[in-house]
């Protein structure tokens, strides 16, 4: 093994990440606001029959599924599913736009054919930045949706484009998508406890 590698090896440990892990997540209190304001804003939605969409791209799209699976399914306790899906999931829609369009376009037109008003976007970039995510939650404001980011770093693009967004204080996309999950488990949580259900 070269000096490089060993110096490598000795750099990263499950210690040094749990530390880089913990010391995020003793800031997130100060997401307690924003959070609350989204949580607020998908009850709203839900209870005049409106839905959540979500989007993301590679670990982020895995978050927009894992979160919807959550609002369909159940979090903790047995109740009603909640209107939620996952632009990331029909291969077929993507693979489609990609081909026809562009990559960019992947998820503003699966908003503009499934959104209406009062629904929600949330928008999920570890940078902010993500074309496609950008692209969406523009097509949402077109149609009278909420938009909702689930951002990192400085919030990006996004940020200024997005009605309420949470953004985690972190530049290391590892550690932002630990904190997004995180967060997606709180909101579904909420919305569970503020809709009478958990």
């Amino acid at each position: 093994m070269s000096v490089v590698a060993d110096q490598v090896t000795a750099r990263v440990s499950l210690e040094s990440h749990l530390q880089e892990h913990l010391s995020l997540f003793r800031t997130l209190s100060g997401l307690a606001e924003p959070t609350e304001r989204i949580a607020e804003a998908i009850v709203s939605a839900l209870q005049k029959g409106n839905k959540l969409l979500l989007c993301g791209n590679g670990g982020s799209a895995a978050d927009s599924q894992h979160i919807a699976a959550e609002f369909t399914g159940r979090f903790v306790k047995d109740r009603k599913p909640l209107a939620a899906l996952a632009l990331s999931t029909d291969s077929s829609a993507l693979t489609c736009i990609a081909n026809d369009y562009s990559f960019d376009e992947v998820f503003s037109r699966q908003v503009l054919g499934l959104g209406r008003p009062g629904d929600c976007l949330l928008a999920i970039s570890t940078s902010g930045n993500s074309r496609n995510v950008v692209r969406a939650a523009e097509a949402a404001r077109t149609i009278g949706m909420r938009t909702l980011g689930l951002l990192g770093r400085d919030g990006g693009l996004l940020r200024a484009i997005c009605d309420l967004a949470i953004v985690v204080p972190s530049t290391t996309t590892a550690r932002i998508q630990e904190a997004h999950i995180f967060i997606g488990h709180t909101l579904c949580a909420m919305v569970e406890s503020r809709l009478g259900l958990g």
